[in-house]
């Protein structure tokens, strides 16, 4: 095969946009166009201004083909969407821009680009590119297969959502079901966050020697996930998603000593409270200013973290996030954990009603207004002289889904000497390197 041209959508359902092309772009049956624009839509489609405010375009989609060299800024882009990092950034991009109408007179924001291209950006948007440079040849493969699976298996698995009355409710979600274009730019993809966040030519050169190599198992490439810290071991596939066990996403120890997994309550209060000697546990302040982007270094409690709730604010975040009332809410009793630690199955229970649910991401996403760092959590509950809850405590250990490779752990491998090739054979059981263009 050769290598394949891609489409991002950098933004979605977007009343307007604002940008400036730096260069030339050709839009066909229009001509060049370069400097500032806006656009927005109608019941008729896109209508294009330039900065004269004169209308250059007018169609259901507008595709602006960049000439070589050219680039595009578009302004206000939303990253880090529904995360606690959330925040707006201009952002400049390579390739090829396409608007699109969408419903209700908004607009689809969409970058046509080669995928080495792409993942130049996406290394240097996922972690910073003065990381270890074994360490970047790690993700640039990693993310060439992580796309490369995704775009072969298209649809979108997701977990059937049994009805409330059943008292159970278990859903986890895959890659989004984008329909115009192949990935998004935002975390629930990948991090694409264009050419502003390529500071060094080290991502530049770590995609270049690793040109059309990804992980493979078998004869299909591997659906390489990854996520920020482990907390010291990973997880297992079906923990976050389907229950159809991946034989080279199981849960390894971060460290070349093997861990007893994590999976009674007992275990789970020692090794949440403890600091095992693994690979995440730095506080290599200068290593982490090398390894991550500025707004991950925000988040500095992430090997060991802590959260705590008094039971109304609780009971209002599970109210907003989960549409249901618990009344008062009694407890919150971790049922099933996976080797890591991390719950997949949480019993809420309030006056009112009690539910048990899963997987991951859903625990996380209704246990904070945003997401918490993960679900590898244990609960202390202070009780008010009533005999009532008067307030929760979440002590945890890492942050992500804890699937697959532990981007600081693996940062922490490559300074530490390890080969790109030893960190992929630690982290992805059983995978090969194989080279596909």
């Amino acid at each position: 095969m050769g290598e394949p041209v891609i489409t991002v959508g950098i933004a979605d359902m977007q009343p307007s946009v604002t940008g400036r092309l730096n260069g030339n772009f050709l839009i066909e049956g229009a001509g060049l166009l370069s400097g500032p624009f806006h656009a927005s839509a109608d019941g008729t489609g896109i209508l294009l201004f330039d900065e004269r405010n004169r209308l250059v375009a007018h169609s259901r989609s507008v595709r602006l083909a960049a000439h070589e060299g050219s680039t595009f800024r578009i302004s206000d882009v939303t990253i880090g969407i529904r995360f606690h990092w959330e925040r707006k950034e201009d952002q400049v991009f390579q390739g090829n821009l396409i608007l699109t109408a969408r419903e209700a007179d908004n607009i689809a924001i969409v970058n046509e680009i080669s995928l080495e291209d792409y993942l130049v950006s996406v290394i240097s948007s996922e972690m910073s590119g003065t990381a270890p440079h074994e360490f970047l040849k790690v993700h640039s493969i990693i993310s060439r297969s992580w796309l490369l699976a995704a775009l072969d298996r298209k649809n979108v698995t997701k977990a059937p959502v049994k009805p409330a009355e059943t008292e159970e409710l278990i859903r986890w979600y895959n890659r989004e079901d984008h329909d115009i274009f192949d990935v998004c730019a935002d975390d629930h993809c990948q991090r694409y966050q264009g050419v502003t966040k390529i500071i060094s030519g080290v991502a530049a050169d770590a995609v270049a020697k690793t040109r059309g190599y990804v992980l493979a198992y078998g004869d299909k490439v591997c659906d390489a996930r990854y996520f920020k810290a482990c907390g010291g071991i990973t997880e297992n596939y079906e923990t976050a998603w389907e229950e159809t066990p991946v034989p080279y996403l199981v849960s390894i120890s971060d460290s070349q000593s093997v861990l007893d997994p994590v999976v009674s309550e007992d275990k789970a209060a020692d090794w949440v409270l403890g600091s095992p000697d693994v690979y995440c546990n730095t506080k290599d302040e200068e290593l982490l200013a090398e390894i991550l982007p500025g707004f991950d270094r925000e988040t500095t409690q992430f090997f060991r973290w802590k959260m705590e709730y008094s039971r109304r604010q609780l009971e209002n975040i599970i109210r907003q996030k989960s549409g249901i009332d618990f009344g008062t809410l009694h407890d919150l009793t971790p049922l099933e954990r996976g080797p890591s630690g991390r719950i997949k199955r949480l019993k809420i229970t309030g006056s009112k009603q009690s539910i048990v649910i899963g997987k991951e991401l859903e625990i996380r996403r209704w246990l904070s207004p945003t997401h918490l760092y993960s679900s590898a959590f244990i609960v202390s509950v202070k009780k008010g002289p009533d005999g009532l809850p008067d307030g929760f405590i979440l002590n945890g250990a890492g942050w992500g889904h804890g699937v697959g490779l532990c981007q600081i752990g693996a940062a922490v491998m490559a300074k530490k000497g390890f080969t790109a090739e030893e960190i992929l054979a630690h982290y992805f059981t059983g995978a090969d390197i194989k080279k596909i263009y």
